[in-house]
């Protein structure tokens, strides 16, 4: 057996990506603070379903032992879990900018000390979603500075598990139809299933083979 925990698992690139992993043959263990949608996919794909605020530390520790509990092993940890907003710094309220950073950056950190034991225990692999706006500023974005903090992290996480056998892999989605958005793209943009594909692709590498980061843009996308 070989289990593939995903946070922000309810929608989007995580419902897709556990689709994905499913089908290769992996155990999903899906996490969101959505419970319902949660449990409907985990029982689609025969997985489990934690409720789960990524922004608690509790909560995630309660995830992993969840996960080790049932199946005695992690395999794959996707720090999926985040959020975005408008451009613009006075287009936010004070609270939404705080929510924003402790869920894209702190609970991303709280996923990987979570994970570290378990990940080295299977030499395994940890997977981030950061973004195109992890790479280049986007004007007024807090999102944008979220993202290139996960980027960084994504470095700094592959650095601490050096020879221990665990991989680290950033994914950089551009712009992906999602309910990310409020309103559809006007470009054709990419869709859940192309981001969830790339996930798979550094996962299914063979275990010499570190795919770090992986940049994904629709073609349409200028910048």
């Amino acid at each position: 057996m070989r289990v593939f925990l995903i946070t922000g698992a309810s929608s989007g690139i995580g419902a897709a990506t556990a689709r994905q992993a499913a089908a290769a043959g992996y155990t999903p263990v899906l996490a969101a603070r959505s419970e319902d949608k949660l449990q409907g996919l985990a029982d689609e794909l025969g997985g489990l379903a934690v409720r789960c605020d990524v922004t608690l530390w509790e909560d995630q520790e309660a995830l992993v032992r969840t996960a080790l509990d049932a199946y005695g092993r992690i395999d794959v940890a996707f720090a999926n879990a985040g959020f975005g907003g408008p451009r613009g710094f006075e287009k936010y309220e004070p609270d939404f900018m705080r929510e924003m950073v402790l869920t894209n950056v702190l609970g991303a950190a709280y996923t990987i000390r979570a994970t570290m034991a378990a990940l080295r225990e299977s030499r395994g692999h940890l997977l981030l979603t950061s973004s195109v706006a992890g790479r280049r500023a986007l004007e007024g974005s807090l999102y944008s500075a979220t993202k290139f903090a996960v980027t960084a992290m994504g470095e700094a996480a592959r650095l601490d598990f050096n020879e221990t056998g665990v991989r680290t892999t950033l994914i950089e989605p551009g712009m992906v139809d999602t309910p990310f958005f409020d309103s559809p793209p006007e470009m054709e943009a990419l869709r859940a299933d192309d981001i969830a594909r790339a996930v798979m692709f550094a996962v299914q590498q063979p275990p010499h083979v570190d795919v770090n980061e992986v940049l994904v843009r629709p073609t349409a996308q200028p910048t």
